[in-house]
């Protein structure tokens, strides 16, 4: 090993598309020739990148929603993805993909409960997909607080990946791991990518059209100026979207198997991941981070709540977060209010759901083991449309429902559908009716372009889940003693 070291990560993620109801992902049209964008960053970025051997070569996540679609369309994939990290775990006894949360949700906005479901699906999910626990999690557009990073550390993570600019130090040195504190003595480790390197693979094609000169011109000149005249390793991290290497950018999965391969050795330059390097690199120093900043607002984390300059005519967000968090909270009270009439913790169900996400175990046997009594068959079920609706109020947060300028996208509308049906699901179980309320809190949401409004969405949404009720015969129990509790009222 050299002290001249490089890190490439690449976040691979995709937002949940399917239909709640159908769970397939509709025909979209922008996505053509291929019947959807799945399909279509597929065929562009995961098949190739995979066939090349790069997921073995650099540091990565794979969002579990875009695993999850690629088990189930694309197995042969998501297979060669997972050997890729297999044989750095044979090679070193760690390997180099790092988990994240369940839904791309931006943490710093979500409640404690929230932070905690989503960290436990997701490390769940890295678990049933990799074969071993994550050492690292990508945080979800690198959105951080402290609690956010105190909820890593409690669940085994040892390490995140952030932006420079998280640090509260300006004159931070990037080519070192840091330890963040936390309260109660704990702590965890950041690594800090390299801002310009990052910013000019991500959006400067010209750099990445040939790897052997973006090495010596732009990387190899780096080393050494942090540390003038010191003999000592040096770390850069170069972090980026994954899809860009095929898909944003055409042929630059070429590039990073180049990157990779050749060019990197010959200037003497090692390719390395955060766990390996931490193997004989431990941090020594502490750094504070800036709570509720991202990588991709430099408005810290409002691109996700109401209008900023990232994006103008974003009016529409303020009220959207809004409405969403009620009917959270409003799910959740129905939740809480069965799951507390038995001995089990309704918020330990809900985080031990992630093992039936993931095809670990079977519903019936998690709801009894955690909340530890008989159930009769119409309790089981009540109790399995609840969950069914947590899991829906989970989605509602996917954080693409903000990132764009205007809620007449596909994006925001889907967060809408999941809503609906988080609602529907619990009026199901409980005869309780959200609807009217929810609707009322996302009338003020609409399209600056179409004037589409949200209270519409939800409507229509509504309207199919009632028809398609009908034909689940798994709600047969639950719905008649729904009925049965409505009558007697």
């Amino acid at each position: 090993m050299t002290n001249k070291a490089v890190c490439i990560h690449g976040h691979f993620y995709q937002p949940p598309r399917e239909d709640p109801l159908t769970g397939q992902i509709p025909h979209e049209p922008g996505a053509e020739p291929f019947t959807n964008w799945n399909e279509r960053i597929l065929a562009h970025c995961y098949r190739p990148n995979a066939s090349l051997g790069n997921f073995e070569r650099i540091s990565f996540d794979l969002g579990p929603t875009l695993a999850k679609w690629m088990n189930d369309q694309h197995p042969n994939i998501l297979e060669k993805i997972v050997a890729q990290d297999q044989r750095n775990m044979d090679r070193y006894g760690v390997g180099n993909a790092l988990a994240q949360p369940y839904h791309h949700t931006i943490l710093p906005l979500a409640t404690r409960e929230d932070k905690e479901t989503q960290v436990r699906w997701g490390i769940t999910d890295f678990k049933s997909r990799f074969g071993h626990a994550p050492l690292g999690m990508w945080l979800p557009e690198t959105a951080v607080d402290i609690e956010t990073l105190e909820v890593l550390a409690e669940n085994g993570v040892q390490f995140t990946i952030l932006a420079p600019w998280q640090a509260v130090d300006e004159a931070i040195d990037v080519t070192r791991p840091y330890f963040v504190p936390l309260p109660g003595n704990k702590w965890i480790t950041v690594f800090f990518y390299t801002q310009d390197l990052s910013t000019q693979i991500s959006f400067d094609p010209s750099v990445t059209s040939n790897a052997d000169l973006f090495t010596k011109n732009f990387l190899l000149p780096k080393y050494g100026l942090n540390h003038t005249g010191q003999d000592v390793p040096e770390l850069f991290t170069i972090a980026s979207d994954g899809e860009l290497y095929g898909h944003h950018q055409s042929f630059r999965d070429k590039f990073l198997q180049r990157l990779t391969t050749k060019a990197l050795k010959e200037q003497g330059i090692d390719l390395t991941f955060p766990a390996l390097w931490l193997k004989e690199h431990p941090a020594e120093d502490t750094m504070a981070i800036r709570s509720n900043t991202s990588w991709s607002c430099s408005h810290g984390v409002l691109r996700w709540k109401e209008e900023c300059g990232c994006t103008p005519n974003g009016g529409w967000k303020k009220p959207f977060r809004t409405a969403l968090n009620k009917i959270a909270a409003a799910v959740d009270e129905e939740y809480l209010k069965v799951l507390r009439g038995y001995p089990g913790n309704p918020w330990e169900l809900r985080n031990a759901y992630g093992l039936v996400l993931s095809g670990v175990m079977k519903e019936e046997k998690l709801i009894e083991s955690i909340l530890r009594v008989p159930l009769s068959q119409s309790e089981f079920e009540r109790i399995q449309i609840l969950l069914a609706a947590q899991y829906e109020r989970q989605r509602v947060f996917t954080s693409c429902g903000w990132f764009f300028d205007d809620f007449g996208r596909i994006e925001p509308q889907n967060n809408v559908a999941y809503a609906a049906q988080s609602v529907w699901l619990t009026y199901v179980a409980t005869g309780v009716d959200l609807a009217e309320q929810a609707m009322e809190w996302l009338r003020p949401v609409k399209s600056w372009r179409t004037d589409v409004r949200a209270d519409e969405v939800f409507k229509k949404h509504l309207l199919q889940a009632k028809t398609a009720a009908h034909n689940l015969s798994k709600w047969t129990s639950a719905q008649s003693l729904r009925d049965s509790s409505n009558n007697a009222t």
